[in-house]
């Protein structure tokens, strides 16, 4: 009997220390919890047992949070659990990291236990503007760590970096691809900074906001990123994602493309099926419901096939290839220029949208513009 492809994602809640900018569930690294919360995990996993023996594993992410900053064992321990299920023949493993925990001696352990794809969180060659926003490594640390991801062979490297930083300049960005050039990842991520409240990088925002580029200057950046990776041979594939041949993210596809994934940990989203649901923020909540063997969810819904079209779509129109009409229509049994006619004239008659035979995606007047396009696909 023929398997259901599955993605997996772990989150790993712990940093070293956190960055101004992050209003993700984190926490500083303590050894303790870091020990129980890992055993809380694979109990987790276990409890999903069900729908992993009758799935097939194809992309596993460790997200966070930091995972390379606790110690391997522990990723050990998630993957032998997770190993205990099937497996595609070749998957896509990755884990994030930061420069300065991404040592030889874990990357080795990373690679033995299977990992295959490296994603280190750079965010940039600056240090003033990498002390700014709280991140602990510098350039020296990046260029080390990068050196090792290669010399252990990861062909599947990722950088992350980061657009609209305070201090930063055009000028940032040429340094950055002379770095670039040099390291020459099979990968790149490139996101402009999203202000969250109640975050440090806020009350910088709001005590001196002169120092962070204003929204032109944002999009000139973001144009000079484009066109520079562009030069190197890097695909840009998604609105802020960039490759080379062969390795765009099989992981963060299945999310762009609704395919069914599941989350482990705290504050881990899933999509399976018809069905998203999320888990607890909290440790207390998240342990003291796994103690009574209960899915450590907070928050389930089942979405109307209006709402999965409207997804789709949202999803699907951030891809450079735009969005496939005939997975649509297989998908939906829907002809998507047809039930989106006025939209699509509205936003063509723009320029803010190409329409071919078989997709439909933004221009590069659209990618700007992106949200304008969002909002009208939301039905």
């Amino acid at each position: 009997m023929k398997k259901n492809k599955i993605s997996l994602y772990i989150h790993i809640p712990f940093c070293e220390s956190r960055c101004h900018y992050c209003d993700f569930c984190s926490s500083v690294i303590n050894e303790k919890e870091v020990q129980k919360y890992t055993s809380y995990l694979k109990k987790e996993i276990s409890l999903y047992q069900e729908l992993l023996r009758a799935s097939e594993i194809e992309s596993i992410f460790f997200g966070g949070g930091t995972p390379s900053s606790i110690d391997e064992k522990y990723i050990s321990e998630i993957m032998e659990e997770i190993y205990k299920f099937k497996v595609f023949k070749n998957p896509e493993i990755s884990l994030e990291g930061n420069p300065n925990s991404l040592t030889y001696e874990k990357l080795k352990i990373y690679k033995s236990l299977g990992i295959n794809r490296i994603s280190m969180g750079a965010q940039s060659f600056n240090e003033k503007i990498l002390k700014s926003i709280g991140r602990v490594h510098k350039t020296k640390e990046i260029l080390e760590a990068s050196e090792n991801i290669k010399s252990l062979g990861f062909k599947n490297f990722n950088l992350d970096l980061m657009l609209a930083l305070p201090y930063q300049k055009l000028e940032d960005l040429e340094i950055s691809m002379a770095y670039i050039k040099k390291i020459n990842p099979s990968h790149i991520s490139y996101y402009s900074l999203i202000i969250e409240d109640g975050t440090n990088i806020k009350k910088l925002y709001e005590k001196n906001r002169r120092i962070f580029p204003n929204e032109d200057e944002d999009r000139q950046m973001y144009h000079y990123v484009c066109e520079k990776l562009c030069q190197m041979a890097y695909d840009q594939y998604e609105i802020s994602n960039f490759a080379k041949k062969g390795f765009e993210s099989r992981h963060n596809l299945s999310y762009w493309k609704l395919k069914n994934y599941l989350g482990f940990g705290l504050s881990a989203s899933s999509n399976i099926g018809k069905k998203r649901f999320t888990n607890t923020s909290f440790f207390t909540d998240y342990y003291q419901k796994l103690d009574h063997n209960k899915f450590p969810i907070s928050f389930s819904e089942e979405l109307s096939k209006k709402e999965r079209i409207s997804e789709f779509a949202i999803m699907g129109i951030r891809l450079n290839k735009g969005i496939d009409l005939k997975e649509f229509s297989n998908r939906f049994s829907i002809d998507f220029k047809n039930y989106y006619k006025d939209e699509i004239k509205k936003h063509k008659d723009d320029g803010l949208l190409w329409v071919s035979d078989d997709f439909i995606g933004l221009s590069k007047r659209g990618r700007d513009l992106s949200n304008i396009v969002e909002v009208d696909f939301i039905k």
